[in-house]
C-alpha cells in the first residue's frame, strides 16, 4: 500500500468515526457516557496518530539506511573490481583476490 492509499483510507476512517454516535461533533457539552466515550475515542486516535507518524518517520529513516547500504556496497564492489583488475594487469593469480572475500 502507497503512501496516498493509506492517507485515504486513514481519511475515510477518521471521519466514519467522527460520525459514530456520542461523538463530539453532536454538539454535548455536558459529560455523559457516550461523551466520554467520545473524548476516550479522540485520544486513541489522537495516540494511534502518533503512532503512525513514527511509524512514518521510522520507514523513512531504514529507507534512507538501505539506500546509503546499497550505495556503500556499490562502492566497494567497485574497488574490489578495480583492485581485481589491477592485479590481473600485474600478473598476480586470480586466486588471491577470490581469498579476500572468505
Amino acid at each position: 500500500m502507497d503512501e496516498n492509499t493509506f492517507q485515504k483510507k486513514m481519511a475515510e476512517l477518521i471521519e466514519r468515526i467522527r460520525e459514530l454516535p456520542g461523538s463530539e461533533s453532536k454538539g454535548h457539552k455536558t459529560k455523559t457516557p457516550e461523551t466520554s466515550g467520545g473524548e476516550e475515542l479522540q485520544t486513541s486516535l489522537g495516540e494511534l496518530q502518533e503512532s503512525l507518524d513514527y511509524l512514518r518517520l521510522s520507514v523513512k529513516y531504514l529507507v534512507f539506511d538501505l539506500e546509503a547500504t546499497r550505495r556503500e556496497n556499490a562502492y566497494l564492489r567497485r574497488l574490489v573490481e578495480q583492485a581485481n583488475q589491477e592485479r590481473n594487469q600485474a600478473g598476480e593469480p586470480e586466486e588471491e583476490a577470490d581469498d579476500f572475500f572468505e
